[in-house]
């Protein structure tokens, strides 16, 4: 039933945060690194190139992945989907959730390599595994809709959750819609207001329409009990609602 997927953001700007997730282990290859993802900041995309696919070539994750994000993209190259593929390969080999996220996601959408939902199901899997809340909800969405993997309502049930847990709007939706239908939960229109709302306040998309749809068989108590919920979640940040 849930709808909404993710994909990666291309256009993000590449920041230090990069940096924590890179297998570098030589001094050099940090110092190397670091400029690229400066000259990316500065909008100098054709240095940023030159110094990650130095650093790709010689086996470094991170610049790997930003590879890839850059190809997908089309920064300081042709958008050349094949090429990104490539790149997020090598990265998500070496296990860097991102690149098992945006693979994933390529796989999904059959964009540099056929579409393939078995392959897009064990990317996004090993990312989700690792704790990326985008590849949760997209794992959550394959079972959801039987793509790749014989459909289970339970499963879905289970990646939104951990998703919504760490504030993924797109998942807070779709975990919403599967307790207003009863899919994978007993149906409960209370919890189904909370996620809802929830997601309608971190702006996601119909989130508020379907939420004013659940309200309508709701009592004026039942609602007043879903919002306090919504309240009592935001105050323990998503976690155990």
């Amino acid at each position: 039933m849930g709808l909404n997927s993710e994909q990666p953001n291309n256009m993000k700007k590449l920041t230090i945060a990069f940096l924590l997730i890179t297998f570098s282990t030589l001094t050099s290859w940090a110092g190397d690194f670091q400029k690229g993802v400066s000259a990316y900041e500065s909008g100098d995309y054709t240095t940023a190139i030159r110094e990650f696919t130095e650093l790709a070539e010689q086996g470094d994750a991170s610049a790997q992945n930003n590879l890839g994000l850059m190809y997908a993209a089309g920064q300081g190259v042709p958008q050349d989907y094949k090429q990104a593929v490539k790149w997020y390969s090598k990265a998500a080999e070496q296990g860097v959730a991102d690149s098992q996220f945006s693979l994933g996601n390529m796989y999904e959408t059959g964009r540099g390599v056929p579409q393939d939902y078995k392959q897009a199901v064990k990317w996004y899997s090993k990312a989700a595994e690792q704790g990326k809340a985008s590849a949760q909800n997209n794992l959550g969405n394959m079972y959801d809709n039987g793509r790749g993997v014989p459909q289970d309502y339970k499963q879905a049930v289970k990646w939104y959750s951990k998703a919504a847990e760490q504030g993924k709007a797109s998942a807070q939706y779709n975990l919403g819609l599967m307790y207003a239908a009863g899919q994978g939960v007993l149906q409960d229109n209370v919890y189904a207001h909370m996620w809802l709302n929830l997601a309608a306040a971190d702006g996601q998309e119909n989130a508020s329409k379907n939420r004013d749809i659940v309200a309508d068989s709701m009592t004026t108590a039942d609602i007043s009990k879903a919002q306090s919920l919504a309240r009592e979640c935001l105050k323990k940040n998503y976690k155990g609602c």
